[in-house]
């Protein structure tokens, strides 16, 4: 009887992974770049946003901790012309460079995703109150650790402001576009109007 039931659950487990593999394509291999590409027939607003929220929370994570945390890690001493507490990647200043100013901008630019996608959501203040406090930290945490010659700032802080005024202009861009594309459908409606009251 045992036996029995071990054969049916089997044959149900071999069913269920029969049908698992009928929904993948046939040629996958060839054109999986595409079947994984935004569908909108296929893809729901809120799944997503919820695959958005964690790819940008993932960079978050990852520019945060390469930021605090710089790579080759920080001075221990005070010898040979350098200070306990700052980089030791600042020792090759373009790299550092390169890597601070690319750090910051990719910090920056998933934490405007994340705001913008919870927009409007409950709890929202807190997450502005929480994104521009992580901003704070980081800037106070590339600023302890990074020594004072080998980085300009203002280039640091261009990139951190860089993404946010991208947005600005993106958006004023679409709605003098939307507003030029609606204000000669409005003109031809007016004329259609004036004809038809003088008629």
């Amino acid at each position: 009887m045992a036996e029995h039931r071990s054969g049916k659950m089997e044959e149900g487990n071999d069913s269920k992974y029969d049908r698992q593999r009928s929904c993948i394509p046939a040629k996958i291999a060839q054109n999986w770049f595409r079947h994984f590409q935004y569908d909108p027939t296929r893809d729901s607003a809120s799944e997503v946003r919820n695959i958005l929220l964690i790819i940008a929370t993932l960079i978050a994570t990852v520019t945060f901790q390469g930021g605090v945390n710089p790579p080759g890690g920080i001075w221990q001493d005070n010898d040979d012309g350098h200070s306990a507490g700052r980089a030791i990647y600042a020792s090759h200043q373009i790299a550092f460079y390169v890597f601070l100013v690319s750090n910051t901008f990719a910090l920056s630019t998933s934490l405007l995703v994340i705001v913008c996608l919870t927009y409007r959501f409950p709890l929202h203040f807190e997450i502005w109150v929480a994104t521009a406090s992580m901003m704070v930290t980081y800037a106070s945490a590339i600023f302890a650790v990074t020594p004072h010659e080998s980085v300009r700032f203002r280039y640091v802080l261009i990139a951190g402001v860089l993404p946010v005024i991208c947005r600005c202009v993106f958006q004023m861009y679409g709605k003098l576009n939307n507003r030029s594309m609606q204000s000669p459908k409005s003109v031809s409606q007016q004329n259609g109007a004036l004809d038809n009251s003088q008629g």
